[in-house]
């Protein structure tokens, strides 16, 4: 299937991650102009998206050299560690873990929209997590939840200006998953698989989508969803 990404500028924040490699990767073999973005990048753009200086830095330096940026892959988020379970709802430690993972997402994806509003087209993924459904980690659970309330917000905001909003939930990501899938688990899925989706999520053929929050590796087993 051709999923008419030839020529299209794609930025990838995190895209020298385990998953955002795995994006730009897939993204290219598709023909895409596909930009990583972070905080050390030697292939893409510089971008720390803590800071709205870095993000309006980078996304006018992508803007100045390829006129536009088509679409907008936010994969960046740092993994909170939390050695102590009693930390789990110390409230600084749940603030920070929304503002690197919803934020940051928040953040590029305002920084981005009004140039595809104008244009007319525009394609934005944001990565949560199925832990958004779980109460074992309140601040995994929150900042996943807050960025798929936000992608929703976004994409309501953008209807009907030929700009989607979506959000992808994964469970875990391995390079080797496994088929089984457990009660009160989700299912297993690689970088690449995920890479795939995002992929079809960023292109053209995705225009009736919007507004969606899409689990990957089978959605938690015993657990409805409307």
């Amino acid at each position: 299937m051709d999923l008419q990404l030839k020529e299209r500028v794609i930025l990838v924040v995190g895209g020298h991650g385990l998953l955002g490699s795995a994006v730009v990767k897939r993204l290219r073999a598709e023909g895409a102009i596909a930009i990583p973005a972070s905080r050390n990048s030697t292939d893409g753009v510089v971008m720390d998206a803590m800071s709205d200086e870095s993000v309006d830095a980078a996304v006018a330096s992508v803007i100045a050299e390829h006129g536009r940026i088509d679409g907008l892959v936010m994969t960046a988020a740092t993994v909170p560690t939390i050695t102590d379970p009693k930390l789990n709802s110390e409230p600084s430690r749940v603030l920070d873990g929304i503002d690197t993972k919803a934020m940051t997402f928040l953040r590029v994806a305002n920084a981005v929209l009004p140039s595809m509003t104008a244009a007319g087209y525009g394609r934005v993924v944001g990565v949560s997590g199925q832990n958004a459904s779980l109460t074992a980690n309140m601040t995994g659970s929150l900042r996943n939840a807050a960025l798929i309330i936000a992608s929703k917000h976004l994409a309501d905001q953008v209807a009907g200006t030929g700009v989607t909003v979506n959000a992808i939930s994964p469970g875990v990501i391995t390079h080797t998953p496994i088929p089984d899938v457990q009660m009160g688990s989700s299912g297993q899925s690689s970088p690449d698989e995920i890479a795939d989706l995002i992929a079809f999520l960023i292109s053209p053929l995705s225009r009736p989508l919007s507004g969606e929050s899409i689990a990957v590796g089978h959605r938690l087993r015993g657990m409805t969803g409307l």
